[in-house]
């Protein structure tokens, strides 16, 4: 039938379909691939050798999509539950789904306002802008997505600092200081430039806790405890600015409050910031030279790990102003601004996104969910924050929420999980939509079937200035419909008005691509996606663009002291400012505990349910130094007990040399266990709201045997 791997035989009836992977659903991760399909079903994947962002290669999770699927608990028809919350379901028609649907919400808006329905995205992303499009449409202001977590706090601190967030541009840099991300496992396609980088002489500084896949090609690595990050970024600048490697001009001329900056990094001599870190001071000294002494430099930071502290925000802006000390922002070789063409990437075309996302000025709605404890939040992010929902909805404060129409949520990232579990059950009515019966349905009143990334359609823009429009490779399975076909049909329901969502997905995306030129029509005679370099009409962003416009801050300045945070109660500098209370805690919990590390084989819980995933790595374990088991008497495979003030979980010990001795570290998205129980619902960063899960003491026994 298939010969040679990529050539099928012309009497064979298969067909290759070119669509892509969104397993992972990041930003840009989502990886080209050619579909072999015969008689409707997917016969084998393999990945799109022409397509530039993946270059014909798939992770582990991307090979085992027949798995995803074709698995056995994808969900077929919509469903209505029939007793209690978590009980049974019914299967219903698509026609007695949207009618109940749309005959609650309006309901509930008449009683209570539209504010009183939460419209929320978790998994995946290519939604994003069809669903908070219905929400503000529908009059709600509370659309709220699992970004409340992930990747916005750096972009709130990006903003804070430059008005705008830069990409690291690795292909001109010379050094390149990767803090606390590992591409081979979290974002595959971005591990080969960093190869290639490394093998052309560029400068790597790696800052992470933990041995990574990256580790072998850096240049330096440093290895700061958990949440030292600020202390680690302003000792780096103290040395950058004692030695005289800092950009006087770019300071001098485009910056604010420098002078207040300088007297806070002056406390950050290297011993000082060898204590704080556990860095030693001699690394400290050799890192800030390699940055700032070898020519253009880019930073590259995870979405996560150093924001994922109750000092989260100003651990992140202490890193970024590495790059403007040195004049490294929006510079050659450096962080490069370039604006956001469609779901957080940014390329040379222009769309509509903001103009198609946002019906209504968010100025004219209620406010936001977290408006009144996340302030910088709301004014940076045109989201509702999603980690503030259980606590409104079950005190009913500043007004009460009363129902949630959601798209893929997980009710168990959130810190203190059980309490949004309890906060789910005092709505009114739930809808979730879904591939799975995931927990989190469980707990809804009426589920609705997605498809998956190769039973729709789907427009993508990558940095490498490529963009596809996939079209489906299968029919959907069973009754199960796309995402936006689904909030096409409810606006036309609960928010008629909106003409444009009312014309269909189509219509909506010719919208969206006007400004760039490119229209449906074209990108689908183009299967295996277009390249934009040399289009007329494009041109790509070029740099020092300050130079020109300024910065978009209150000061047209790069702002070392933030005038939005200094005007709202919090410390200007970029500071470390969280209690001491978990350090008190050491001698009852003397490690800290990490969690939401990656493993290569995983995508959030979804990819558990893949017998070729879940057999490389097959329960669920904690990763121990192993100076940290022998001194518990643990051995490798053992059961232990992870504890924290808030509770704990039955694991099984890895013993490994990637995690430091002080520290523990549990891996991402395990169904089994309950880890984000173990931390209090309000262990949140002030200012974005983001939770403190890389930031947590814990201890670690063996544990007693389990009672027969």
């Amino acid at each position: 039938m298939v010969a040679g791997g990529d050539i099928y035989l012309p009497d064979s009836g298969v067909e290759v379909k070119k669509t892509i992977c969104a397993i992972c659903e990041g930003a840009s991760t989502s990886c080209a691939m050619n579909v072999y399909v015969r008689d409707g079903r997917v016969l084998k994947v393999e990945g799109m050798k022409e397509f530039p962002h993946n270059r014909g290669t798939l992770c582990a999770k991307g090979n085992a999509t027949r798995q995803y699927v074709y698995n056995a608990e994808r969900l077929r028809a919509p469903l209505r539950r029939t007793g209690r919350r978590g009980g049974g379901f019914v299967e219903i028609s698509w026609e007695e789904a949207y009618g109940e649907i749309a005959e609650r919400l309006l309901a509930i808006k008449k009683k209570h306002g539209a504010e009183a329905v939460v419209f929320g995205v978790g998994y995946s992303k290519w939604l994003r802008p069809f669903a908070q499009r219905l929400a503000i449409s529908f009059g709600s202001p509370n659309f709220a997505t699992e970004s409340s977590t992930c990747h916005f706090a750096t972009v709130i601190a990006a903003r804070l600092t430059y008005g705008a967030w830069g990409a690291p541009d690795i292909a001109n840099c010379r050094s390149l200081l990767v803090w606390g991300r590992n591409p081979f496992f979290s974002a595959t396609p971005g591990a080969r430039p960093l190869i290639e980088a490394a093998e052309r002489g560029v400068n790597i500084v790696e800052v992470n806790p933990l041995v990574t896949h990256l580790s072998r090609y850096a240049t330096l690595r440093l290895v700061p405890r958990p949440g030292s990050d600020g202390a680690l970024a302003l000792g780096l600048a103290r040395v950058i600015v004692d030695e005289g490697l800092h950009d006087r001009e770019f300071i001098d001329r485009h910056t604010h409050g420098f002078t207040e900056y300088r007297a806070l990094i002056s406390r950050f001599t290297p011993q000082e910031t060898e204590r704080l870190s556990g860095v030693p001071a001699d690394d400290v000294v050799r890192a800030a030279r390699l940055i700032a002494g070898s020519g253009p430099a880019a930073i590259m930071t995870s979405a996560s790990s150093t924001v994922h502290h109750l000092d989260g925000v100003q651990n992140h802006r202490a890193i970024l102003c590495l790059s403007g000390l040195t004049g490294n922002f929006d510079a050659p070789g450096g962080n490069h601004v370039v604006p956001e063409t469609w779901l957080h990437v940014g390329c040379s075309a222009a769309t509509r996104q903001r103009e198609f996302t946002y019906p209504r000025p968010l100025a004219e709605l209620p406010p936001r969910v977290g408006a009144d404890a996340f302030p910088v939040w709301c004014r940076f992010v045109g989201e509702a924050q999603a980690m503030h929902l259980p606590q409104q909805i079950l005190s009913g404060r500043p007004y009460p929420l009363r129902a949630m129409l959601a798209f893929g949520y997980n009710h168990r990232m959130w810190p203190g999980n059980d309490v949004f579990e309890r906060a789910l059950d005092k709505l009114d009515f739930f809808v979730d939509v879904d591939l799975f019966l995931t927990p989190t349905a469980r707990r809804a009143d009426i589920v609705l079937p997605a498809c998956s990334s190769l039973e729709r359609s789907e427009l993508r823009f990558y940095p490498c200035d490529h963009v596809i429009l996939t079209e489906p490779a299968i029919a959907p399975l069973g009754l199960a419909r796309a995402d936006s076909d689904i909030i096409i049909e409810l606006a036309r329901r609960i928010a008629p008005e909106d003409t444009l969502l009312g014309g269909g997905y189509e219509a909506c995306l010719d919208y969206i691509l006007q400004p760039s030129g490119l229209t449906v029509a074209e990108l689908k005679r183009h299967p295996s996606g277009l390249s934009l370099g040399g289009r007329p009409g494009l041109t790509a962003p070029g740099h020092y663009k300050y130079r020109r416009d300024g910065f978009a801050t209150p000061t047209g300045k790069m702002e070392f002291v933030s005038t939005v945070l200094g005007e709202m109660g919090f410390a200007p500098l970029p500071v470390a400012t969280a209690p001491g209370s978990d350090r008190d805690e050491a001698a009852d919990y003397p490690l800290m505990l990490v969690t939401g590390v990656r493993l290569p084989m995983y995508m959030h819980s979804r990819t558990f349910r893949n017998s070729w995933n879940r057999q490389l790595h097959p329960l669920p374990t904690v990763a121990l130094n192993p100076q940290t088991a022998a001194a518990r008497g643990i051995d490798d495979g053992e059961e232990v007990l992870l504890r924290t003030r808030r509770g704990e979980v039955r694991v099984r010990a890895q013993l490994t040399g990637i995690v430091p001795a002080d520290m523990a570290c549990i891996y991402h998205g395990w169904p089994e266990i309950e880890v984000n129980r173990l931390l209090h619902p309000e262990h949140l960063d002030p200012i974005s709201g983001f939770p403190a899960c890389k930031s947590l003491r814990c201890a670690i026994d063996k544990a007693p045997p389990l009672s027969a």
